[in-house]
């Protein structure tokens, strides 16, 4: 699998009931020595992949962490950009986000056409992603600056046609988030109702703090699993995790 590009390895993952994981950088709480201990104990742990983004980012504080994380790795790197500002043509791969759990046109195509002639010359691998954001107990960031509303927790039905939508629309996929410092995590109900319409990958992440919280994602038919703020409050928690993913993998 080593020359294939990440969505195709994204899908055989899937398909081979294969659980995978990945950690979360915002570039603005990156501090180099914290970042560096992160890195090396997500080599010691085999995470999958290394997200890179936030809300209130810049192209250069992008470009740095991307370019420090490729230097002292070998964990793909993604961007999860918040802006066509935050491209970094050092990055492996990009979540092209369709926020498609809200009706703000800026985010379901304008910021797309924006970013277009800037994806194509940093020819960095494309993967077309229907973004849906759930209720995580508390208002987040990507909510008040999308300018949208989540998806409340208790209505897995929307989601779950939301996400159906997405797919239908070609996106590759789906990615379920309930934001950085939700104060709870996505619901096993809702991810069981979304994982049974869709054949794509299925990322979930936001207000996962545990390893438990974990298993019950994975469980719940999620293929990929983020963590951010927890690790940034207890790094070490990251080799727990991977122990987790591990054991999936033996069942």
């Amino acid at each position: 699998m080593m020359d294939l590009a990440l969505l195709e390895k994204l899908k055989i993952s899937k398909n081979q009931q294969i659980k995978q994981l990945a950690v979360l950088i915002d570039p603005d709480k990156a501090k180099p020595k914290d970042l560096e201990y992160l890195v090396s104990l997500a080599e010691e742990a085999e995470v999958d992949y290394f997200f890179v983004g936030g809300s209130f980012l810049e192209e250069d504080a992008t470009d740095i962490t991307v370019q420090h994380i490729k230097s002292i790795s070998t964990i793909p790197v993604i961007m999860f950009p918040g802006s066509p500002a935050q491209i970094s043509q050092y990055a492996d791969a990009l979540l092209l986000l369709s926020l498609i759990s809200g009706r703000n046109p800026d985010l379901l195509i304008g910021r797309h056409v924006e970013a277009a002639l800037k994806l194509m010359q940093a020819k960095i691998e494309i993967m077309p992603t229907g973004y849906i954001l759930i209720d995580g107990g508390r208002a987040t960031t990507v909510s008040y600056i999308s300018n949208t509303m989540p998806i409340p927790a208790d209505k897995g039905e929307i989601a779950a046609f939301t996400a159906l939508a997405g797919v239908q629309l070609g996106l590759q996929i789906i990615y379920m988030d309930a934001g950085s410092g939700a104060l709870y995590s996505i619901p096993s109900k809702m991810i069981r109702q979304v994982s049974r319409l869709i054949d794509v990958p299925l990322i979930v992440g936001g207000g996962i703090r545990s390893v438990e919280q974990m298993k019950e994602a994975y469980n719940a038919g999620a293929d990929v699993v983020v963590v951010g703020n927890a690790f940034e409050k207890n790094p070490d928690l990251l080799i727990e995790m991977a122990a987790c993913k591990r054991a999936f993998a033996l069942k």
